[in-house]
C-alpha cells in the first residue's frame, strides 16, 4: 500500500522554525517529484516547494523564497521541509505529494493527511 505520512507540525512563535517530514511506504522517492502543498481556511491550495529527483532541482514559491528549504534523504525515503522565519500567514495544513513521473508542478499521485503549522504572533 502506497503511504504518505507527514510529522512535525505543531504551534511556533512568529520568527520561529519547523521541520516538517515526508516518510514515504510503499515506493521510494527516487523517482518522484515530492513537493509540500498548504491550505490555510477559506484559502485555496497553494504549492510551497517541490524537489524533482532528476536532477536534484528543487523550486519555491514566492512566499517562501530564502525562508523554506525542501531536501530529501533517499537512504531513509523521507522528504523534509525546513521552515525558518516563520509569519503567522505561514498557518495551514501541509501536506506533502509525490508524482511518479518526476516533475515537478504536475498531477500528483500521492498525497498524505496532512500536519498542522500554526505560528502566532
Amino acid at each position: 500500500e502506497v503511504q504518505l505520512v507527514e510529522s512535525g507540525g505543531g504551534l511556533v512563535q512568529a520568527g520561529g522554525s519547523l521541520r516538517l517530514s515526508c516518510a514515504a511506504s510503499g515506493f521510494t522517492y527516487d523517482d518522484y517529484a515530492v513537493a509540500w502543498f498548504r491550505q490555510a481556511p477559506g484559502k485555496e491550495r497553494e504549492e510551497v516547494s517541490c524537489i524533482s529527483p532528476a536532477d536534484g532541482s528543487t523550486h519555491y514559491a514566492d512566499s517562501v523564497k530564502g525562508r523554506f528549504t525542501i531536501s530529501s534523504d533517499s537512504a531513509k525515503n523521507m522528504v523534509y521541509l525546513r521552515m525558518n522565519s516563520l509569519k503567522p500567514e505561514d498557518t495551514a495544513v501541509y501536506h506533502c505529494a509525490a508524482e511518479s513521473g518526476g516533475n515537478c508542478g504536475m498531477g500528483y499521485d500521492y498525497w498524505g493527511q496532512g500536519t498542522q503549522v500554526t505560528v502566532s504572533s
